[in-house]
């Protein structure tokens, strides 16, 4: 052995932005303007909340929860926590309350950090989550002051008053746990994914590389994805790490507070699901001249695919380039990412081959391994069109659930993804759909992403969701449920005609339904099980006139 065997620790890549970049800003937005403070300051404060946690009796593997949006007392938790050996649990504020009592009991939460704005959320579950010792507030300082009926709730401030700055972070094995974050799964209780210093630690150095995000000491990274979901994909970790500027809009996640905020702080790179992009692309088609994007570089898309007409929107129009990624909260979270120039061979591809391949899910993060199965779990040729399910594994992959080890889900030392995709001869990821989404008719598949992003590309389309109906013949067909933009004039024959130029006539929707808008699940995805379930309370049936529609075999 000739190396050093130094652990990988969070709190060494979390000190480094403070070291490198003391007077740099984390900016947050609140009720009447924003927050500013320097590394320097956050990291100061870290240490304070440190030595109160220590106080309180806070231990190595003990859980303290989160209940708050993006900001700065926020990434001051992200900081201590780890930091100590304790571990970050971020709850989803967007869970029912029969989720978030099971999710805070499963995990043992002793305390729990709330945004005020919050608490009326929070103060409805405290009846059944007993084991919590103690609730800490985060007011807004340009807010009225807070009242709650939380036992034992102290301010943060107060919380974190009296305790000096001065610590030394301890060293322990690079595997202990760091972080805590639960799955918002469609069947049974949320599933726990415990996230290791060494998995976030080789996560957050992967996801900066250049072929990745390409994140930097010069940039200025505002995170729109909330940071209580799978960590907030990394972002806040990865830019503390940097010393990188980051801007944090707290609630105001809103198109026209956030573009404001963006244009003003001068943003290089920022990240959300597609339903946010889609509303800011709205706004500034509406007010192209009002906000100054010269700034914006990138924009990180997860959660689910992009349609190929939003990515191409902003490159044609604002020269903003979107990067499509993939992952799951049990990968830490990132798996692939898409890039508008991934390899040396593509700087001779036209514009179109270009954004054909942004359009897919990407390329394999260094240090991870994927592989498509059929159904008996042998290898399925990389051919771009042989569907498979997809199977990854890695260092910064989970390999079982926190305290419900769910062996089904995990073979071979590979995690069972549950989607269904494809891998071309470039080893681009294709993501057909999740198994359970996609619709099977007259034993073949049709894949409802696609059918999604196409009508979405289609003028006046602003959101879409493509869902299995029963079929007495054909077992199931797909419908689609459509989100006119405001003042749009869509037709179900419109769309249909739209589908028409690339679908072949059994895949087309037996029918389009218009919709005022289209439930989100607690990560801003639209809620295909709330789709079906509505679809199944409104009594729905298809309609007669396609019940002889061709199965795929014939056609």
């Amino acid at each position: 052995m000739t190396m050093q065997r130094t652990p990988l620790l969070m709190s060494k890549l979390l000190d480094r932005g403070a070291w490198i970049a003391p007077d740099e800003e984390v900016v947050t937005r609140t009720a009447g303007g924003t927050h500013r403070q320097t590394y320097a300051d956050t990291r100061r404060r870290a240490a304070q909340l440190a030595n109160g946690l220590i106080d309180h009796g806070i231990e190595f593997g003990d859980r303290v929860a989160t209940f708050m949006w993006n900001g700065w007392r926020h990434l001051e938790l992200y900081h201590a926590v780890p930091s100590i050996g304790a571990v970050l649990h971020t709850l989803n504020i967007r869970l029912g309350a029969g989720d978030l009592e099971y999710i805070v009991n499963h995990a043992e939460d002793r305390i729990i950090f709330v945004d005020a704005d919050l608490l009326p959320i929070l103060e409805r579950l405290v009846p059944a989550i007993p084991r919590v010792e103690r609730y800490v507030v985060c007011g807004d300082p340009d807010a009225e002051p807070w009242e709650t009926s939380l036992p034992d709730a102290v301010d943060y401030e107060e919380f974190i008053s009296g305790f000096g700055d001065g610590i030394e972070w301890p060293e322990f094995d690079e595997n202990a746990p760091l972080g805590l974050c639960y799955t918002s799964g469609t069947t049974g209780n949320p599933k726990g994914v415990m996230y290791t210093h060494r998995s976030t630690y080789l996560h957050t150095m992967a996801e900066a590389m250049t072929d990745t995000l390409n994140l930097s000491a010069a940039d200025c990274a505002c995170g729109v994805v909330p940071m209580f979901h799978a960590m907030g994909w990394g972002l806040p970790f990865a830019a503390t790490m940097l010393g990188a500027k980051q801007v944090m809009p707290h609630r105001f996640m809103a198109s026209e507070p956030l573009l404001d905020l963006i244009a003003s702080e001068r943003v290089t790179i920022s990240a959300g699901v597609p339903t946010i992009w889609q509303g800011v692309r709205a706004l500034l088609e509406a007010s192209p001249d009002r906000h100054d994007l010269s700034a914006l570089d990138r924009l990180v898309c997860g959660g689910s695919a992009p349609p190929i007409s939003l990515i191409r929107w902003y490159w044609d129009t604002h020269r903003v380039e979107m990067i499509q990624g993939w992952g799951m909260t049990e990968m830490n979270p990132l798996g692939t990412v898409s890039r508008r120039i991934a390899k040396r061979s593509q700087l001779a591809l036209d514009e179109d081959a270009r954004f054909a391949n942004v359009a897919k899910a990407g390329l394999l993060s260094p240090g991870l391994e994927m592989k498509i199965v059929d159904e008996e779990f042998r290898p399925v040729p990389h051919d771009g069109k042989a569907l498979g399910e997809l199977l990854v594994r890695g260092p910064w992959v989970c390999s079982e659930y926190y305290h419900d080890p769910q062996p089904e889900k995990f073979r071979d030392g590979w995690l069972v993804t549950g989607d269904i995709a494809s891998i071309d001869p470039e080893k681009y990821l294709i993501v057909a759909d999740r198994s359970k989404d996609l619709v099977k008719s007259g034993g073949e598949w049709i894949s409802s992403v696609d059918i999604e992003n196409h009508i979405v590309g289609l003028e006046g389309a602003a959101l879409a969701a493509v869902v299995a109906q029963p079929h007495p013949k054909w077992d199931e067909r797909p419908v689609a449920l459509v989100v006119s933009a405001p003042g749009a004039e869509l037709t179900g024959d419109r769309v249909i005609a739209h589908c028409a130029e690339r679908f072949a006539r059994w895949q087309l929707p037996d029918e389009v339904l218009f919709r005022e808008a289209l439930p989100l699940t607690s990560t801003g995805k639209i809620d295909k099980k709330a789709v079906r379930a509505e679809l199944e309370a409104e009594g729905y049936r298809l309609p007669d006139l396609r019940r002889d529609a061709p199965s795929a075999r014939s056609a």
